[in-house]
């Protein structure tokens, strides 16, 4: 159980791990060799800058701030001058830090009303910021789209299972469709291809053409003796050989198995999957239809917004719609055991981090354990530092299973994997850290109990997990925040590219990796702070401070990230918001049912019912944001939609929009060199914009009911001699 001295131990540590952090970063900012690391942003937008901050500091903190000076003006003198001595009574651990919690508040007191009528406050408070930051975001939003430049994706849809027909290919139905169904808006459309395998010989060719690039390079330095390489794994062993000879010939062989391989997607219908993305003459008419069912059966032509260019996961859309449910019944059986059986080493490891789990293992090391220094050290570093190490590896896994589940942007990508962290967090390292280190903690004060008083410990040592979480905070929330900004891997990859592998500002450029703010990562770990923070500002004040210097640390420092390093992959037009804003009233909710269960066992039957209402208020209130607010966060107003093409039609009387849109969502392996192989493929989706006539020997698979006919659509051809076309 870490103390006060140890505590104070841990901060001086990671303040100055931070300091240093800083300080390192301040003098390789101001080296002009590292500008593409530190400054990317400059050179990649043409700026060099920084936008205006309007408001005080302390504003960017207006929620933690003041819910830790209520917390600590009220609620730390009720804990701490408590009359009877109820930790001692209850002979469970504590240190110091547990007598300015609930946890010292005798059973049954008076004293437990101040906490429901905090929690009151600090519920209102919470919802109150909430509502003005959904409203102030909703507004931005609409602001945003309505005032933002032309993008291919407010044209564009994406439609999925497209039903197969014997007699037209997926190009020629997807047209036949939409030139029936949606005649007044329709322009173009673009079928996706499996062009999966393509794309592997390609990247495998720009990595053979870079080691290639690299022994010229090194060859033009040293002319006297050409470089050679081994032909085996990793270079360790095989056959020595002309490295430039061997990168040439490579490349020459993949030249050919990609010519082969395109020639085979363009050409073969199984490549093309029953999807495409089909773009429209205005913002209204793709609204329309990316927003409407588009046939009797809701499981055909499935239509949703496609994602802009540039945010397309383009493996994903080859997947076939109908193994999508598969997929994802499979990830959700794996993320369950995924999240169960890692809370068996956390468990573990959180035993082993502490005084008495170190030395029943090594009982040797017990006298230098013992010493003050290292005594602190592990109590007050060491918890926070493990769990930190076995999180490391977490999202990577967590966005693994969203590629497999088949999401087709990278933002849903981000989204799945951001929800699933945020979960894991709060069973593994919430709820994991408190109910296996307390049960561990106090598994001598349980054996000795009747079963009775169990639940009465449990709620002791509830709140003393608090020092584990503070521990955790500082190295993660502190140290790791700092760190952030130091960009230590970015830098160093930089320059070994700088001096191996750069010989033009073009290679210099795209050595750069400014990265993006990874919502998948950054999202749910703040999270996890407001979770710790709505939930401990009742039971254990003290641990606010310490949420307060995480959030000033994180906004100093992804400010400067935000405005001068991330180039951001895609624009959501801030989508993520509805999210953000339910795992916070999740929160909220969490910890009025902790606060609840914990006084239940206080002994606080006539406050405790009190309680009862602010769940089912916390609930209400989200559900009133989720109506009033999050449309605008799902749908695109038809009157926005049309205001829009109206000023634009105004504004540019001549545009080409279908060139603008043509090739928007060609597969990237397909925007190479090869300007004859790209026309032959762009002439398969290419059309005049006029009705044509279906090649369907049958009515049976037309898709429309129409007007001609009471059950389904005549073909094209019928309907021109029924207009007396010729």
């Amino acid at each position: 159980m870490a103390t006060l001295q140890d505590i104070a131990l841990a901060a001086a540590i990671n303040i100055l791990s931070a300091c240093i952090f800083f300080l390192v970063f301040a003098i390789l900012r101001i080296q002009p060799f590292n500008d593409r690391v530190y400054f990317p942003k400059w050179y990649l937008k043409g700026l060099r800058s920084s936008p205006t901050r309007s408001g005080a500091f302390v504003q960017r903190l207006k929620l933690f701030v003041p819910i830790a000076f209520l917390a600590w003006a009220i609620l730390v003198p009720v804990n701490w001058t408590s009359a009877s001595n109820t930790l001692a009574q209850s002979k469970a651990t504590y240190s110091d830090i547990d007598k300015l919690s609930i946890s010292n508040t005798p059973l049954g007191s008076e004293r437990f009303w101040s906490h429901i009528v905090m929690a009151y406050a600090f519920t209102f408070w919470t919802c109150y910021l909430l509502q003005k930051e959904y409203e102030t975001i909703a507004t931005m939003r609409l602001q945003f789209l309505a005032s933002e430049k032309r993008r291919p994706d407010q044209f564009t849809v994406l439609v999925r299972n497209v039903p197969p027909d014997a007699d037209e290919s997926v190009s020629e139905l997807v047209e036949h469709f939409f030139l029936v169904n949606h005649s007044d808006n329709y322009l173009t459309h673009q079928v996706v291809y499996d062009a999966n395998k393509l794309a592997k010989l390609v990247k495998k060719k720009e990595k053979m053409q870079n080691w290639l690039d690299y022994y010229q390079i090194k060859y033009s330095r040293n002319e006297s003796s050409r470089p050679f390489k081994k032909t085996g794994f990793l270079g360790l062993w095989g056959n020595r050989v002309d490295a430039i000879d061997f990168y040439t010939s490579e490349i020459e062989k993949l030249c050919k198995e990609i010519s082969v391989e395109r020639e085979r997607v363009t050409n073969d219908p199984k490549s093309i999957m029953p999807a495409a993305f089909v773009s429209f003459k205005t913002r209204w008419g793709a609204a329309v239809c990316a927003q409407t069912q588009q046939s009797r059966n809701p499981t055909l032509w499935l239509t949703e917004w496609a994602p802009e260019p540039r945010d397309v996961y383009w493996h994903n859309l080859a997947i076939p719609f109908v193994s999508l449910t598969v997929r994802r019944l499979i990830i959700a059986v794996a993320f369950f055991f995924l999240t169960f059986f890692y809370m068996i080493p956390i468990a573990f490891v959180q035993s082993l981090a502490s005084i008495e789990g170190i030395e029943k293992v090594v009982p040797f090391l017990r006298p230098i354990i013992e010493k003050k220094f290292i005594k602190s050290l592990i109590q007050g570093f060491l918890p926070g530092i493990v769990l930190k190490i076995f999180l490391i590896v977490l999202p990577a896994i967590l966005m693994l299973m969203s590629k497999f589940e088949g999401f087709i942007s990278i933002s849903s990508l981000e989204r799945r994997s951001a929800s699933r962290y945020y979960l894991f967090n709060f069973v593994n390292v919430f709820l994991g850290s408190i109910i296996a280190g307390s049960a561990l903690e106090q598994l001598n004060t349980f054996m000795k109990q009747s079963p009775n008083q169990i639940p009465r410990t449990i709620g002791v040592a509830i709140p003393m997990k608090a020092t584990f979480f503070i521990s955790y905070i500082m190295v993660d929330g502190w140290a790791g925040i700092a760190a952030e900004i130091l960009m230590l891997k970015p830098l160093i990859i930089f320059h070994l590219k700088n001096f191996f592998l750069v010989k033009t500002e073009k290679d210099r450029e795209e050595a750069m990796d400014p990265g993006s703010i990874g919502f998948n990562t950054g999202e749910p770990r703040i999270q996890l702070y407001f979770l710790l923070g709505l939930v401990y500002a009742v039971v254990t004040p003290v641990l606010l401070p310490f949420i307060i210097v995480f959030f000033g640390l994180a906004y100093v420092v992804f400010r400067h990230q935000i405005i001068n390093v991330y180039n951001q992959e895609y624009e959501s037009a801030a989508a993520f918001w509805p999210d953000v804003h339910g795992r916070i009233i999740a929160a909220l909710i969490i910890s009025q049912l902790l606060l609840l269960g914990l006084l239940s066992t206080k002994e606080a039957a006539q406050s405790t019912p009190f309680l009862i209402a602010l769940p089912i208020l916390t609930i209400s209130f989200h559900y009133f944001c989720k109506g009033r607010f999050e449309p605008a966060f799902i749908r695109y107003p038809l009157q926005e939609a049309k205001m829009k093409d109206t000023l634009e039609r105004a504004r540019e009387p001549h545009l080409n929009l279908k060139g603008y849109l043509q090739t928007a969502y060609i597969h990237p392996v397909f925007k190479g060199d090869e300007d004859d192989e790209e026309e032959e493929i762009l002439g398969k989706w290419e059309h005049d914009g006029e009705l044509v006539p279906t090649k369907r020997q049958s009515r049976r698979n037309t898709p429309l009911p129409s007007k001609f006919s009471g059950s389904s659509s005549p073909s094209l051809p019928e309907v021109v001699e029924e207009r007396g076309q010729p």
